[in-house]
């Protein structure tokens, strides 16, 4: 695009999106103008030449996608959301970060129409658009393989980011990962104003931004509006470095563009007042008189200057139009991919998925990690659209899907392993937190489901991305094994203690901790079923008995209700004590049975993989899982006591570990800390008397 093409309506349209930003903070007396301000000229030249969307359809599935990851800069997008039509009109930006409203403080994804993803905590944007970009490419070669670019399924990803994002650590995590992974439909611009809320970042971030993203494999370019003595927002300049990024396909692409805050507003351009403030009266009124509008004018519109950007409706319509075209007849050229596609988009399994897991050996013992690995490679070859991997412990978590590639470029290839672009298996290699994000990114940007795995206590690493996910409502899967102070030898470091808590702890979130290999199996194919929230998937290192399904114990089926009677010594009468577990407790649980009933006690064990899944019964079914009246109640879990009250209240007693692990043996380690039969049994007749 030349800047020929862009006149006086474009320019007037523009300024009138610097003096919305102006008013909009001011009137809800905080929030962030001044990128908003120094930004719209940026922001209009993507949305009106670049960026492939329709505005009256913004879940147009072949749109490129723009994720805005300095979300405290929200009216950034909400500004071009307003002038392309895609649903926000000037009485939305006058009530900015208030309730109700659809322009909250920052984007929040399923609340305003054309948010990607939420954004706010910094970093968090262009580390899930690395998943975008990915899970876009793994798509387009599921459903029309080899084609690349002229596959209605590619799309490219755009990013705005600013100094913040690129001082987080996560967002060095995904970049080095999304260069090592080639993706070419990755475009970020980072807002290069040298501004944070302390003022200049020099004092804190002072390295060679695009030196660091060139060793990661990107391509790089800079644009310069502070070019000499005078200030030039140089449309021309920045639509030559998107050309140039278009154009490259095999890398993610980087713009540094050098701007200055809050331009051109008097006394608060390249402050860092501006970053978080509102610019005052005075400066907005001396603003609006530079940008040719009237400075009495509050909230004011140009009606020439918006019909002409919201000619983006018209485009957009076109474009989808096309795209319709290609995609009918590539859905006519692959019956079978359509099918597929259709079932992919709504999320839906397989409706005979059930009968495809796998059935284990009864008499056998083996970690739930090791069922895990069992049970997707069992799902894999009827579940395309599933893909995952690990943070460099594939072997460990088994997390790979076998007799399938590596997802990445050919000449990353080593000798264990494959790479193609429609390879099922995913190396994050050790980066926990961009793993989370970057699975976000795929589940948001694509209809695929993906998993990534790490030992539990990393979880904390990736605690910001799933919190955000459970956010957003969104289902991705986190598989994390090595479950508790059974992992032995590793010692307190690896040894998980207040992390199912902590877990359980973030709202939306699933936390499910299976005890053997049934329910293993049962609880993943839950968590695909479920798609509005994510999971976490707790699975041992330790050998676990497979709970015979054949004989005194109940079916594992029963594990999605998230707690089940998984055995009573007389169903007809009422339990003296019931137990309750998680994990590889409900085992021990299991080992009292015999000694609890030699001394007469009516016994039933309660196995609880998922305290969400439970509490989503009906009041009945929990009643009969949990009588009421029977208040002599032992819980055992090898975690803190802390989320245990509700079940086990004040009679109760719980056998749990409030303190940090030990380094030895697995066996020695329970024993030392009072996971045995033993305790059970003094437990439970403490409490019964």
């Amino acid at each position: 695009m030349a800047n020929k093409e862009f006149g006086d309506l474009d320019y007037r349209a523009i300024n009138m999106a610097k003096a919305l930003a102006a008013d909009a903070v001011q009137k809800a007396g905080n929030g962030h103008p001044g990128t908003a301000v120094s930004l719209a000229p940026a922001a209009y030249l993507v949305y009106q030449k670049y960026l492939r969307h329709n505005p009256s359809n913004t879940d147009w599935a072949g749109r490129d996608r723009f994720i805005l990851s300095m979300g405290h800069s929200s009216l950034t997008l909400y500004l071009q959301l307003f002038l392309t039509g895609a649903g926000l009109e000037v009485g939305d930006l006058q009530e900015l970060r208030q309730w109700g409203s659809l322009t909250p403080g920052h984007p929040e994804y399923k609340h305003t129409r054309g948010v990607e993803m939420t954004t706010g905590p910094l970093g968090q944007g262009i580390a899930t658009a690395v998943g975008f970009a990915a899970g876009a490419k793994y798509e387009t070669e599921l459903l029309d393989k080899g084609t690349g670019a002229n596959s209605p399924f590619h799309h490219n990803v755009y990013v705005f980011a600013g100094d913040g994002d690129l001082q987080e650590g996560i967002s060095m995590e995904a970049a080095s990962l999304a260069g090592t992974l080639g993706l070419g439909n990755l475009i970020v611009l980072w807002d290069d104003n040298h501004i944070s809320i302390e003022g200049d970042t020099k004092i804190a971030f002072n390295e060679d931004v695009l030196a660091r993203y060139e060793a990661q494999g990107w391509h790089t370019q800079r644009v310069n509006w502070l070019n000499g003595a005078k200030y030039n927002e140089d449309l021309d300049a920045l639509s030559a470095a998107y050309d140039e990024a278009l154009a490259v396909t095999d890398k993610p692409s980087i713009i540094a563009l050098r701007t200055l805050i809050a331009y051109p507003t008097p006394n608060k351009t390249n402050t860092g007042a501006a970053h978080g403030s509102a610019l005052g009266e005075d400066n907005i009124r001396e603003l609006k008189s530079i940008l040719g509008i009237d400075p009495d004018k509050h909230f004011y519109v140009d009606e020439a200057a918006l019909n002409h950007s919201r000619r983006a409706l018209e485009r957009g319509a076109d474009l989808e139009n096309e795209w319709q075209k290609k995609f009918d007849a590539w859905k006519s050229q692959h019956p079978s991919e359509a099918k597929l596609y259709e079932r992919i988009k709504q999320r839906e399994l397989p409706a005979d998925i059930h009968d495809k897991l796998p059935t284990f050996d009864q008499t056998a013992t083996q970690a739930t990690r090791t069922s895990f690995g069992e049970v997707i490679n069992a799902l894999a070859p009827h579940l395309p659209e599933l893909w995952g991997g690990s943070a460099d412990l594939a072997g460990s978590n088994n997390t790979t899907i076998k007799n399938s590639a590596s997802f990445g470029p050919k000449d990353i290839s080593t000798e264990s392993w494959e790479c193609a672009d429609d390879g099922r298996v995913l190396h994050f290699g050790i980066r926990e937190h961009a793993m989370a994000a970057m699975l976000n990114g795929i589940v948001l940007g694509s209809d695929t489901r993906a998993f990534g795995g790490t030992f539990f206590p990393f979880s904390d690493y990736m605690r910001p991305a799933v919190r955000l996910a459970a956010l957003m409502g969104i289902p991705s899967v986190y598989v994390w094994t090595h479950d508790s102070i059974a992992v032995g030898e590793d010692g307190p470091t690896h040894q998980p203690i207040e992390h199912l808590a902590a877990m359980r702890a973030i709202p939306n979130l699933d936390v499910v901790r299976p005890a053997d290999a049934h329910e293993t199996a049962e609880c993943f194919l839950q968590i695909l079923r479920n798609t509005d929230n994510p999971a976490g998937l707790i699975l041992s290192r330790q050998n676990l008995p497979v709970i015979d399904q054949n004989s005194k114990f109940n079916s594992a089926k029963n594990a999605a209700k998230g707690g089940y009677v998984l055995y009573r010594t007389d169903k007809s009468t009422a339990p003296d004590v019931i137990l309750i577990a998680t994990g590889s407790e409900v085992h021990l649980a299991i080992s009292a049975i015999d000694a609890l009933e030699k001394d007469g006690l009516n016994v039933q064990i309660v196995s609880m993989p998922s305290f969400e899944w439970f509490e989503a019964q009906d009041e009945a079914y929990k009643k009969q899982v949990l009588p009421a009246g029977i208040r002599n109640r032992v819980s055992i879990e090898a975690g803190i006591k802390m989320p245990w009250h509700k079940y086990i209240g004040d009679h109760g007693a719980h056998i749990g570990i409030e303190h940090y692990g030990a380094s030895a043996p697995a066996e020695t380690v329970l024993e030392k800390f009072g996971f045995t039969v033993e305790n059970v049994v003094k437990a439970v007749h403490e409490v019964v008397k």
